[in-house]
């Protein structure tokens, strides 16, 4: 698999298929919930189709302009986030800053529902982001569908051509 930026969007190439660059960001209560959301991108059963970029190995550092460093080069790797919505999501700073940096960046944004119960962090529904729940196989289906809509929505995705592979491969 090899990589391809097109106005400063990144894709991963393998065959005839074109994977998106996807940041994972979620509240530290929710780590296993985000690894397996990254494994599904593995099961050939399931119809999801990115590449996780994430810190889902905690930063070995209390120092908050590293630990920002680190993240915003994760999700200055991606075109789009997805934001884990757990009990404790609205009340995290990291995760209000993740969504903070990745609209300042242009990403498409979309939540995923983890908890029934939990409360939408506010800054996603003032983006308009869409919100899928992680229990309903309906809602899973979309995942992809849901990442590709929030790409063309966001700043950086209207002003971008359609891509296809014949159109970015060389």
């Amino acid at each position: 698999m090899s990589a391809l930026q097109q106005n400063g969007i990144s894709y991963a190439v393998g065959g005839t298929e074109m994977k998106r660059r996807v940041f994972i960001s979620y509240q530290h209560a929710d780590q296993m919930k985000a690894h397996g959301l990254n494994l599904m991108t593995y099961n050939k059963h399931v119809d999801v189709n990115f590449i996780g970029r994430h810190l889902l190995n905690p930063v070995n550092s209390h120092d908050p302009d590293y630990i920002s460093r680190k993240i915003r080069e994760q999700i200055k790797g991606s075109s789009a986030t997805i934001v884990l919505i757990g009990k404790n999501t609205s009340e995290s700073d990291w995760v209000s800053k993740e969504i903070e940096w990745s609209k300042e960046k242009g990403n498409g944004i979309i939540g995923i529902q983890i908890d029934p119960d939990a409360a939408i962090p506010e800054s996603l529904t003032e983006y308009g982001s869409e919100i899928l729940n992680w229990y309903e196989p309906e809602d899973v289906k979309q995942f992809d569908g849901a990442i590709e809509r929030a790409i063309k929505a966001s700043s950086r995705g209207r002003s971008m051509p359609t891509n296809t592979v014949s159109t970015c491969s060389r």
